[in-house]
């Protein structure tokens, strides 16, 4: 290891600083394409085959408008992150969009969704307006379309489509013909909240890191031992140690196992979820994403209904037997930064699920959803689960937006909650590794858009992530592009 010191000379660098990266779900591959883009040397280290695990994801929240008891200002955070998210990884997002649906049961009324969409509406104009690549939504004016009980009625007679919708009826047509709508309040909002692919994003991260100079992908490969040497840090595994001269902490839900290594104890929390996958048969090839609103962890907790090709779709119940377990959210404590999850969950992490799980927790998925969707009864069990546990910084479980926080000097720790968040973490830390002189300044570093991928190249790598998985490679495709 080189121990020259890292001294401008003539703009130029003696070396490379070198960024280790510790865990390649969303936040690790965002930190190594940036730190890499920045000039630095990186080693990522990935525990798991391939990138891109961990709790699941499906829903580019381009607004937030799933979540009711989050703050305006959380609202437009989440916005502004998913269009630059949407920018950054075009390759991954699925172009169709989402019905928001109050149920007569919630409680809630669909009017008072109305003023936070007309005030993220207006303030997606003035994105666009600062910036035309900003409209990866469509015009700020169709941001979301109201369906009373006459339009929807009118989008029933909407003819199959087969072909690509063309306008908010046509991606309403199905829904129309299936829902229960005596089971629902009026007006339905279908609003641009687009899809995300996570087969796709972990191929695209994967082939984009595999060709830049400087990255050592590692991947199979456990973090065992961390300790300060010098200004950096030995990142020790079982094959070998390294010295880097900057840490990123972006291991999940182990983020508290280095930050024990490092003596560090931030207060935290972990929640362990699951997504369930099904197979609809009969389903029209093209269909919005549909929330049904619901108070989280009662038996009629939130339902999302995630459409993906080949009539396969991903289920959330925001219910104590379908997405939430008992006991399944856990809190650091002032002598140990990492959360323990009981043993059951960790051995569900590591080893995976019984058939039998799977296909209850799946019925009850499907149930769940069906109240609304009656013809969704016929859905079979059609993969694994997606699951895993999601960090949360502080004591806030609601949190949906948070990114990155630096405690010690050179040491990066990532916590998104949300994977649109990795935009301004990526800022965050190349502003961080400015300041310790290992990069020169950011003002001419951006997240540059990461389109340039071969899409050949790319679904094949992507069907190879999905079978690996154990899941139907139609998942591995953009419903727009089957």
């Amino acid at each position: 290891m080189s121990k020259r010191r890292l001294n401008l000379r003539n703009g130029c660098m003696d070396r490379r600083a070198k960024v280790a990266v510790v865990g390649g779900g969303v936040a690790g591959v965002t930190a190594a394409l940036a730190v890499a883009t920045a000039g630095c040397d990186v080693i990522l280290f990935e525990e798991k085959e391939t990138l891109v695990g961990g709790p699941p994801f499906c829903h580019l929240h381009a607004g937030g408008n799933l979540y009711r008891e989050i703050s305006d200002a959380q609202c437009v955070t989440l916005l502004r992150q998913s269009i630059e998210f949407a920018r950054l990884y075009p390759f991954a997002v699925d172009k169709r969009p989402t019905v928001i649906a109050v149920p007569v049961d919630d409680g809630g009324r669909p009017e008072d969704l109305l003023s936070r969409l007309e005030m993220l509406r207006q303030h997606y104009a003035r994105l666009v307006d600062e910036d035309s690549a900003n409209a990866v939504l469509g015009t700020p004016d169709d941001y979301f379309t109201l369906f009373d009980e006459h339009r929807l009625a009118k989008a029933a007679k909407e003819a199959g489509n087969d072909r690509l919708p063309e306008s908010p009826d046509g991606w309403m047509a199905p829904l129309a013909r299936r829902l229960n709508k005596e089971l629902v309040r009026f007006p339905l909002i279908l609003v641009q909240e687009y899809g995300l692919n996570l087969f796709r994003l972990s191929a695209g991260a994967k082939l984009l890191l595999g060709r830049m100079s400087g990255v050592d992908l590692r991947l199979g490969t456990r973090v065992r031992r961390v300790r300060r040497q010098d200004k950096g840090f030995l990142v020790g595994t079982d094959r070998d140690e390294v010295y880097a001269d900057y840490l990123v902490n972006a291991a999940g839900f182990r983020t508290g196992e280095i930050d024990n290594m490092l003596g560090l104890t931030p207060r935290r929390m972990v929640e362990f979820k699951a997504a369930y996958t099904a197979w609809w048969k009969k389903r029209e090839r093209y269909w919005p994403e549909v929330i049904f609103h619901g108070r989280r962890g009662t038996p009629k907790g939130m339902g999302q209904f995630t459409p993906y090709a080949g009539g396969y779709v991903q289920l959330h119940g925001m219910t104590r037997e379908i997405t939430l377990f008992d006991d399944g959210l856990v809190a650091s404590t002032a002598h140990d930064a990492f959360p323990k999850l009981p043993d059951r969950l960790r051995e569900r992490i590591i080893k995976g699920w019984s058939a039998d799980e799977v296909a209850r927790r799946t019925g009850r998925a499907v149930a769940h959803v069906a109240r609304f969707l009656p013809d969704f009864n016929e859905a079979e069990v059609g993969g694994p689960p997606l699951f895993g546990a999601q960090q949360i910084p502080g004591d806030d479980p609601a949190l949906r937006v948070a990114e990155v926080a630096f405690d010690v000097p050179r040491y990066a720790r990532c916590e998104i909650v949300k994977v649109s968040s990795v935009t301004d973490m990526a800022r965050s830390l190349l502003r961080d590794l400015a300041k310790e002189g290992l990069v020169h300044s950011t003002s001419s570093v951006g997240l540059r858009q990461l389109d340039d991928l071969n899409e050949e190249t790319l679904i094949k790598e992507a069907c190879s992530i999905a079978r690996q998985r154990n899941f139907p490679e139609y998942m591995a495709y953009r419903m727009v592009d089957n």
